[in-house]
């Protein structure tokens, strides 16, 4: 009699694990589909939110720029010497510049900027949120008829918008020229080759593509954190727990749109 009833109990448990599930995707489907409406509403108010949005873009530019350069550096070094470990001399020396130039533009240079913006940037914001939540703070705003999407959260999505577009192109610019110095050690490149090679493999679809995806993951990186600090509850456990949802959340977000748009946009040109 209880071996059979095992079956029904499992069956039983997988529904309700599914049917919760279920549930808490369709309520925060909801919620942040009202949190994007909310924002469109607050764009009126732009006297409000522009001179925030630029304070919010210059925390955001000058404070996330040396990380940024720092990681795209690494990230032009090591391709460069991986490409010099790989590399046989049986194709054109050229072909190397553009191999580093490409993976940087449709790559690398992207992907890794918007992983440390989404732990950086997406923290603060789950943090900064998530604390004005639990402290009341937005609660107050709330009362005093002020919108706290207007206040406090579109300044930042917008400063992210704006800024986290530029970081990934000038990190795109700057992990190619630590690259291209790095493969002249590594590979004896000449200048020329390596000019050669970059303008030989490159597209104009690839700068397209390239900011394309830094605007999307600006979006991710913004809104999600957004969405999580604004929603905490529990006091100063749910703003923790708030700051690392945000950040898994986004990083997880950026992978699968990298994965997305690179099938909609590169394959769609094949």
């Amino acid at each position: 009699m209880g071996t059979a009833a095992e079956p029904l109990t499992v069956t039983l448990d997988v529904r309700r694990h599914a049917g919760r599930w279920a549930l808490l995707v369709a309520g925060h489907t909801g919620r942040f589909s009202l949190l994007v409406a909310d924002l469109f509403r607050a764009l009126p108010e732009w006297r409000i939110w522009v001179p925030r949005t630029i304070e919010q873009a210059t925390l955001v530019g000058f404070g996330s720029l040396f990380i940024v350069l720092l990681v795209a550096g690494f990230a032009g070094a090591v391709t460069s010497l991986q490409t010099g470990y790989q590399f046989t001399g049986q194709v054109p020396l050229y072909v190397a510049g553009g191999i580093i130039v490409e993976s940087m533009i449709l790559e690398l240079g992207p992907v890794l900027t918007g992983l440390i913006l989404a732990a950086r940037i997406g923290a603060r914001y789950a943090a900064e949120l998530g604390s004005m939540r639990v402290t009341e703070q937005i609660d107050a705003l709330e009362s005093l008829g002020r919108s706290p999407f207007s206040h406090l959260l579109l300044p930042r999505v917008l400063a992210g918008l704006l800024v986290i577009p530029t970081l990934v192109m000038v990190a795109n610019a700057f992990a190619i020229l630590v690259g291209w110095l790095v493969a002249k050690e590594s590979l004896g490149i000449s200048n020329a080759d390596f000019a050669f090679g970059a303008k030989y493999f490159f597209k104009p679809l690839d700068l397209w593509y390239s900011g394309i995806k830094s605007v999307a993951f600006a979006a991710v990186v913004t809104m999600i954190p957004c969405y999580t600090g604004y929603n905490t509850q529990q006091g100063a456990e749910g703003v923790g727990r708030s700051t690392t949802q945000a950040v898994v959340a986004a990083s997880v977000m950026i992978l699968l749109l990298d994965a997305v748009l690179t099938k909609l946009i590169l394959g769609a040109n094949e």
